[in-house]
């Protein structure tokens, strides 16, 4: 998975020949739907940072920031706000992919020459160090479904890892059936399920089980109490990547106040087993169909990436994207927007994405957002509600695939 997406010339976010996001690309996401999104998010980094009671200059770093749509929507949200005038500003992007880079550099070069508000560019989180002098706000929007993960299956032998073979076998029986992938309400919203691209041909690459337990399999099975509780034929996606950024998330905003970050993305509060898939032309296609030309993702286990945070800071929700938005202010927004527009194609337009965003059908329930502040935090809106609630065992939930 990350030799398909992030190879220096041949993944799927290195090549400048391929649009991605948008209506041209592979996917649309929420920020370039509509840019309430964006200032919804940046009002509640806003909100973080004054009640944490500290005049510090701001530090915003945004994991993923594709084309820098949500990256600009919060800044111009921040722009607009007296509380945050007078403070420095400055921006911190992770990105690998040298022709995004190119991109948001783009974006974000009027901030730096009429605000005066510096952009860094990195590529991985771990190059980014705790500052003491600087509130941190941090945002991962559709991050952590793109980093890799293991698929482990558990059998009497105990917990073996599926592995991806590349043996050629034009006998191959259909590698992946419809029923094998998770259903289309939960891929990204704009995609529609392309049952012709599952055909019988086979590809190159397929799935196989391990013969036996490895190192891998033991060591990632372990890392989780949650894990141990399932029965005989379960299978699990397993990121150890996202347990390493999540525990440095928490240490960048954790602590001292030192910050507040958000993760937005589609998943829950469980393991998943059959989530993987990959998307070209808006459609959901077998991900090991063209490797390097499609966009392959699985949803997010915010449950690990709770249990990775650990002590480091403290986690509130995950919301759906429909409960945090809609708390936030978003019908507010959207009528005055509306009073603003000149038209009623654009007020049509403007409830027509905001719309989308809110679907319980789609975006609303299929996106999540966790929020993370420190410790000493306390109660956090809109989280209130959902934590008072939240019975105790949905930190242990776990959907299996047996």
């Amino acid at each position: 998975m990350q030799l398909c997406l992030s190879h220096p010339t041949e993944g799927y976010y290195m090549k400048p020949t391929h649009p991605v996001f948008g209506a041209r690309g592979d996917f649309i996401t929420s920020p370039e739907i509509s840019q309430v999104f964006g200032e919804l998010v940046g009002i509640w980094l806003l909100s973080q940072y004054l009640s944490s009671g500290r005049a510090r200059k701001i530090r915003i770093v945004e994991l993923g920031p594709g084309r820098g749509t949500l990256m600009d929507d919060i800044l111009r949200t921040l722009a607009q706000l007296p509380a945050s005038r007078s403070i420095g500003i400055s921006v911190h992007l992770v990105e690998s992919s040298a022709s995004l880079q190119g991109i948001q550099e783009q974006q974000f070069r009027p901030w730096a020459t009429k605000h005066n508000i510096q952009q860094h560019w990195y590529s991985s989180l771990d190059e980014i160090a705790a500052d003491e002098e600087s509130y941190t706000m941090l945002i991962a929007h559709e991050f952590f479904d793109a980093l890799p993960f293991h698929l482990l299956e558990k059998t009497h032998k105990g917990w073996q890892e599926v592995m991806i073979s590349s043996i050629p076998d034009p006998s191959a029986p259909t590698i992946l059936r419809p029923g094998d992938i998770s259903s289309p309400t939960a891929a990204r919203p704009s995609a529609s399920l392309d049952v012709s691209t599952l055909s019988t041909s086979p590809h190159r690459f397929r799935p196989v089980l391990s013969s036996e337990p490895s190192p891998v399999s033991m060591l990632l099975s372990s890392s989780s109490p949650r894990f141990q509780r399932l029965p005989v034929g379960s299978r699990i996606e397993v990121s150890p990547s996202s347990f390493k950024i999540a525990r440095k998330v928490g240490e960048l905003v954790g602590g001292d106040t030192l910050g507040c970050a958000l993760v937005v993305d589609y998943g829950d509060d469980k393991a998943f087993g059959n989530s993987f898939r990959a998307f070209k032309n808006h459609k959901i296609t077998d991900p090991f169909h063209l490797p390097g030309e499609c966009d392959l993702t699985a949803n997010v286990d915010f449950a690990y990436l709770r249990e990775a945070i650990g002590d480091t800071a403290t986690c509130h929700g995950p919301l759906t994207q429909h409960a945090f938005l809609t708390r936030m202010g978003l019908q507010a927004r959207v009528q005055a927007l509306e009073r603003a527009a000149t038209s009623e194609e654009r007020r049509e337009a403007i409830r027509s994405a905001t719309g989308r965003l809110i679907d319980l059908t789609g975006m609303g329930k299929e996106y999540k957002v966790l929020g993370i502040t420190p410790n000493a935090a306390g109660d956090v809106w809109p989280f209130i509600e959902e934590e008072a609630q939240k019975p105790s065992e949905s930190n242990s939930g776990v959907k299996s695939s047996s």
